[in-house]
């Protein structure tokens, strides 16, 4: 079993505390991923010479026509679009839910006709109960605890007397998910329920560590989704949506930019991916936890480890699980993890960030120092077991 001690991680877009309105100044509960960002101009034209002079060598009649034509066109295809985006709320809304836990409330996935429904593990926190409201309803519904994996910040909970008529999301292919998709990020965010913002896929394969506190787990999740749709407190635990009616993704992050005193970053928010929530959900609502986490350990307990400097400087292993990838490769305790396969580990959260993006079974070179030496060892790695 591998676990991590972690003291220091960069926080989720998650709950939004119940009672100010929207508009009413900073919300409590909100939680985001620091990011620090870097902007720059790029350029871009409007039109071409050559279509200069058609349109200078076109008789009035003509280019009215031409105009007329191409006005209609950009009609036409403004119309579909708006048309593809209302049939996609359509089919999807009514599966996202508001869930009210204590003073805080989050969103919610309707993943069965059975009332199950998938979240995010800060959106519920320690909380057994819950109450839900459906889609465009004022009615509200109770719900238990099916159970919880804050590693992957995820959780599911049960309608305890599910209505007739639920509608549960149909999950897409995360393998399948590009650059430039069209996205609609759909929740309760400002405690707005039925709320949908849009944008596109920004980027895949992100790996991000949540920030720790009160209702955050501060999980580091690979492979999420990168979106330019707007996350706020309060979408947490709704969906991320395709213009195919799948959900593509839970919301989960916001970004914040740390120059400007935690003040948002408009259009980077993150997702969990539908593979990694339909391979947790499934074995939540199974056995009630989480045997198979597809996410990479090494079989150790660690810490960070600092310099003479006082200055991070790598993972120090503070325990081996006997059995475990490292005990097997011939890691020890003390030894202290500076580097995995190309990437350098200056603390335990790199070195969790690391291990988030590769596999179980795979085989990764680890860099280590003991008694003021370098060495290497060639690991395969083993799973991450449920706490």
């Amino acid at each position: 079993m591998s676990r991590y001690e972690e003291h220091a991680r960069p926080l989720p877009a998650g709950s939004r505390r119940t009672g100010p309105k929207a508009g009413a100044g900073r919300l409590p509960g909100a939680v985001a991923v620091a990011v620090t960002a870097a902007l720059a101009l790029a350029g871009c034209s409007s039109g071409s010479s050559s279509s200069a002079t058609v349109a200078a060598t076109t008789s009035p009649s003509a280019s009215g026509a031409t105009r007329a034509s191409a006005t209609s066109g950009q009609s036409n295809g403004a119309t579909q679009l708006q048309e593809a985006y209302q049939t996609v709320i359509a089919d999807v809304l009514p599966s996202v839910v508001q869930i009210t836990t204590g003073d805080s409330l989050g969103s919610g996935i309707v993943y069965d006709d059975k009332g199950d429904i998938v979240t995010n593990a800060h959106v519920i926190g320690s909380a057994k109960t819950f109450t839900v409201t459906l889609a465009n309803s004022t009615t509200t519904l109770d719900a238990e605890l099916v159970g919880s994996y804050p590693d992957s910040d995820l959780a599911v909970i049960r309608l305890t007397k599910p209505p007739s008529g639920l509608k549960p999301a149909s999950f897409g292919d995360s393998g399948k998910v590009q650059l430039g998709q069209i996205t609609l990020a759909m929740g309760s965010p400002l405690g707005l329920s039925s709320s949908v913002t849009q944008g596109i896929v920004s980027a895949t394969g992100r790996t991000v560590t949540e920030p720790q506190g009160p209702g955050s787990p501060g999980a580091t999740i690979g492979n999420m989704v990168q979106t330019s749709a707007a996350i706020n407190p309060g979408n947490s635990g709704g969906a991320l949506v395709n213009l195919d009616s799948k959900v593509i993704g839970i919301n989960t992050l916001a970004a914040t930019e740390p120059q400007t005193n935690g003040a948002a970053a408009p259009g980077i928010g993150f997702a969990i991916p539908a593979s990694t929530i339909t391979n947790i959900a499934d074995q939540l609502i199974k056995q009630g936890k989480v045997t198979n986490s597809g996410r990479a350990a090494l079989g150790i307990t660690a810490r960070t480890s600092f310099n003479q400097q006082f200055q991070p400087a790598g993972a120090v292993i503070v325990a081996v699980t006997a059995g475990g990838a490292a005990a097997s490769a011939g890691l020890q305790a003390g030894d202290v993890i500076t580097r995995i396969g190309d990437t350098q580990v200056d603390s335990l959260n790199a070195l969790t960030t690391a291990l988030a993006s590769l596999t179980p079974g795979s085989k990764v070179t680890v860099t280590y120092t003991r008694d003021g030496g370098t060495r290497t060892a060639e690991v395969t790695l083993g799973e991450l077991q449920a706490p």
